[in-house]
């Protein structure tokens, strides 16, 4: 299924994330602040999302798994505060830049 593809295919709105003033975009889908709440929306009906394969084994078994190969990639950031001395937080770095 190509991305053009799932808006069609479901006839539901796609979520609205709020932008980094908290405000959300105007248009017909739910707002959302967190994949809990996408999670919920979704089981209800109310909305579809695209979503990383990372989130696969997240998902519920009510929800529907199609791949979509022309979407668009992730880029997931690790953010600390720069005085951290976490052991946990220094693990989980040198984790992932060896990934």
């Amino acid at each position: 299924m190509s991305s053009a593809e799932v808006g069609t295919l479901t006839n539901l709105p796609l979520p609205r994330w709020p932008r980094p003033d908290g405000s959300y975009r105007d248009g017909p889908g739910p707002q959302v602040r967190d994949h809990t709440q996408l999670f919920q929306l979704i089981a209800l009906g109310l909305t579809c999302a695209v979503v990383p394969e990372s989130l696969r084994a997240q998902l519920r078994d009510d929800h529907a798994v199609v791949p979509v190969p022309d979407a668009p990639p992730v880029t997931t950031v690790i953010a600390w505060p720069p005085h951290s001395r976490s052991r946990a937080v220094a693990d989980l770095v040198h984790t992932a830049t060896h990934l």
